[in-house]
């Protein structure tokens, strides 16, 4: 790969995997639209460990304090609203993970077209616009119940046909659901942590099974910038969103929608 592509696809993933616009979309899309090469398996695990490393160091009090109520439940010491929470984050992982044992192959052949994206990336947009205008902004993520724990988990598995976004759709669902939008947002980004380490262990199995040479130096500089560029995103993000609101995201998701139907219709 040239040092320009890792750069850009690095920032492009760290950018894009928290903000509700899409990674994958990107990530397909970029190389398609500019004639580069694929970027190939090896890329992929590299930047996805990026992103992984910036939530978990991000979060990292928030995941201790979780961890250790979580342990206390586990070893009777009762359910206090960070176990709760801990819990919800495994709860709501579980759709996502059974959907993708299930439809993976399906959705690799049949869904990453660029119009399946132009469209997920409008409908959801729309569907993300219309959570934000209808929220209640009254809870945060503490107050998460076992039934919205899998009502947002149900929404995550959805977020496997591309272009949907991941933290889209689980944003939109905290929202409609009542939460404030940085609720919403810290819920979503703490339930990326297994859907992240979960699709970097796919992407690593298929990656043993083939003969793809590994440059080493472009998968350090890919991991080193998606953690940057997702870190300063999340930071930033929480910083600014019950500020901004949901609008900008929704219009970039209609301009690129459109964008992507005026070049592949």
């Amino acid at each position: 790969m040239e040092t320009a592509h890792i750069i850009w696809l690095a920032l492009i993933q760290g950018l894009t995997e928290f903000l509700p616009v899409s990674s994958s979309a990107h990530l397909i899309l970029v190389p398609s639209l500019l004639g580069w090469p694929d970027q190939g398996l090896a890329f992929d695990v590299a930047v996805h460990l990026g992103t992984l490393i910036a939530v978990v160091s991000f979060f990292r009090k928030d995941i201790l304090k979780l961890f250790l109520a979580w342990v206390g439940s586990v070893s009777g010491k009762g359910m206090s609203p960070e176990a709760r929470l801990a819990w919800g984050v495994i709860l709501g992982t579980i759709p996502a993970g059974l959907v993708g044992l299930i439809f993976k192959d399906f959705i690799e052949v049949n869904l990453r077209s660029p119009l399946v994206i132009a469209a997920t990336t409008i409908i959801f947009g729309l569907l993300l616009w219309f959570a934000d205008k209808r929220a209640k902004l009254e809870r945060d993520e503490l107050t998460l119940g076992w039934q919205d724990f899998l009502v947002i988990g149900g929404a995550q598995a959805m977020a496997l046909i591309p272009g949907t976004s991941r933290s889209g759709i689980t944003i939109t669902a905290g929202l409609l659901l009542g939460l404030t939008r940085e609720a919403a947002a810290r819920y979503s980004f703490l339930l990326s942590i297994p859907i992240i380490v979960l699709s970097g262990l796919g992407v690593t199995g298929d990656l043993i099974g083939s003969a793809e040479p590994v440059d080493w130096m472009a998968l350090l500089l890919g991991t080193v910038i998606a953690a940057v560029s997702a870190f300063a995103c999340i930071h930033f993000f929480l910083s600014w969103i019950n500020k901004i609101g949901m609008l900008p995201f929704v219009i970039y998701r209609l301009l690129l929608g459109v964008l992507l139907l005026v070049v592949f219709l």
